[in-house]
């Protein structure tokens, strides 16, 4: 029996309002979580960083499908169309490391060596960060932007990432006799370019994808037409494990109705052995968003199981969790090493999701002998349940952790009235940034450290300006390659009170 959940997702990462996805890729016009950062590999940094701003909030609420997610490179307004779709001839590559990457375009930079690529978003972060350091008069460094295997600046030849990304989606589109298209949208078209695989896609995960549309089309399931708005399905998105072997589908359809739901779900389940759960997302909703408010399982586990930093996640069908695992570790452990938390420490995850950060600086005090006290807000009912089952899982108990469906804004402003005491603050909003009430807020509780984790530098430069004038400064400042092959840049910037 199906189990259904109501609950509004955050756009196609789960616990936060249209944001990051962390995804960035072109199939629809955004794949997975929504955020992407298109362009191309020319220009100045200036130019780089502008574009990879405007395009990842551009593509905020949009959802997936491109093997980099939705986090393609292309630029293009997720979903949006052309009035001319792309000739046949446009739509192939026969050279390059990919043979779609043009046409696809949801890997601008895949030609360009790695080493290049991390040395032009180094470029692009300090032109962005460096004039508000100046101007705040903060001794703040921007450190090398780690990248998979080597940093901005590295000697020699950095080595290419491929198969990072464990998240992965695909639009349908019908095709004639009832065949039901599956591959990538061609940039800024709701045009099927046909991707039998995809260079940065964990292993296996294309071939499952294209797989959903061979066996609808066998049941007679009609693709979705973005175009006519006719038709049942959308999308299928696609959740592998990084260290265990478990996978998660999900398929979008315009309607609740399905013919053969069921034969459907079943075969659908056979497709691969890792495969623990399928999940139906109801979304009839026009635009790029991939998900919609409605999601039930159809087939076996409510979530899926991961690993991040030793510890356990339960990922349900519509919650966040990030694109490139690897990556994320090496994200988390900035934000942990900037939390500097001490014994007693009180920590506040501010959007907190499903509770990964938190919970990985938790374990990691513990670990060092400094139990801590986390507490958890974020707005999505969905993820806090999520957060609570992870609070479990990894040995945490209600004292320990614990976790609220509030306003974040709310909960701060609430808690500075009350005289809560918090030592340290970390936040991971959506694209669009936090807000001035939510900041001045935090440092209305006057916590010792600041930990801010950014999917979009721009916002978070004027972020950083607000702090800066309610007596923080920043100390450490840290790009991140999440998405190797496009222009995207995550941060981490360590703030302490002045």
């Amino acid at each position: 029996m199906a189990q259904q959940s109501s609950h509004r997702p955050r756009s196609a990462r789960g616990g936060k309002p249209a944001r990051r996805g962390k995804d960035h890729r072109g199939t629809s016009a955004s794949a997975g979580s929504g955020r992407r950062s298109a362009g191309s590999p020319a220009g100045s940094a200036r130019q780089a960083a502008g574009r990879s701003a405007s395009a990842a909030s551009a593509s905020a609420a949009s959802g997936a499908a491109h093997p980099a997610g939705a986090a393609s490179g292309s630029g293009r307004s997720a979903g949006t169309t052309s009035d001319a779709a792309p000739s046949r001839r446009k739509l192939k590559d026969s050279a390059g490391p990919c043979p779609i990457m043009r046409a696809c375009g949801g890997c601008a930079w895949l030609g360009i060596p790695y080493r290049k690529q991390l040395i032009r978003k180094q470029e692009a972060m300090e032109e962005l960060f460096r004039p508000l350091i100046e101007r705040m008069g903060w001794d703040a460094a921007i450190e090398a932007t780690c990248g998979m295997g080597s940093k901005a600046g590295d000697p020699g030849k950095a080595p290419v990432p491929r198969a990072f990304r464990y998240k992965a989606a695909t639009p349908f589109a019908p095709g004639p006799a009832g065949a039901v298209r599956s591959g990538f949208f061609a940039r800024g078209t709701h045009t099927i370019v046909p991707a039998p695989s995809c260079a940065v896609e964990a292993p296996g995960a294309r071939h499952i994808l294209n797989e959903v549309a061979r066996v609808a089309e066998r049941l007679g399931i009609p693709a979705y037409d973005e175009d006519a708005r006719q038709g049942v399905l959308r999308y299928a998105v696609l959740r592998m494990g990084w260290r265990t072997d478990e996978a998660m589908l999900t398929i979008v359809t315009a309607r609740r109705e399905v013919p053969h739901i069921e034969d459907l779900a079943r075969e659908l389940s056979s497709i691969d052995p890792r495969i623990v759960c399928v999940a139906q997302n109801i979304n009839g909703r026009e635009g790029n968003a991939i998900l919609g408010r409605e999601t039930r399982v159809l087939w076996g586990a409510p979530h899926m199981k991961d690993e991040l930093l030793d510890c356990t996640f339960a990922i349900s069908p519509t919650a966040f969790y990030q694109t490139n695992p690897q990556q994320t570790e090496v994200l988390y452990r900035l934000a942990i090493e900037g939390m500097a938390l001490e014994a007693g420490d009180v920590l506040l995850d501010a959007y907190c999701g499903s509770g990964t950060i938190g919970l990985c600086a938790a374990r990691d005090a513990a670990r060092a002998g400094k139990a801590i006290k986390l507490i958890g807000v974020e707005k999505n009912p969905a993820g806090i349940v999520d957060a609570r089952l992870n609070a479990e899982l990894n040995g945490l108990g209600p004292d320990e952790a614990s976790f609220m469906a509030t306003d974040a804004t709310e909960f701060l402003r609430d808690a500075a009235r009350s005289g809560t005491h918090v030592d340290v603050v970390a936040l991971d909003p959506p694209r669009a940034g936090s807000t001035p009430a939510f900041l001045t807020a935090a440092a209305e509780l006057g916590p010792r450290r600041i930990v801010y984790i950014s999917c979009n530098p721009t916002t978070q430069v004027r972020d950083l300006e607000i702090l800066g004038q309610q007596g923080y400064r920043l100390c450490r400042l840290t790009p991140v390659d999440m998405f190797p092959h496009t222009e995207h840049t995550e941060t981490v910037a360590v703030l302490e009170r002045s």
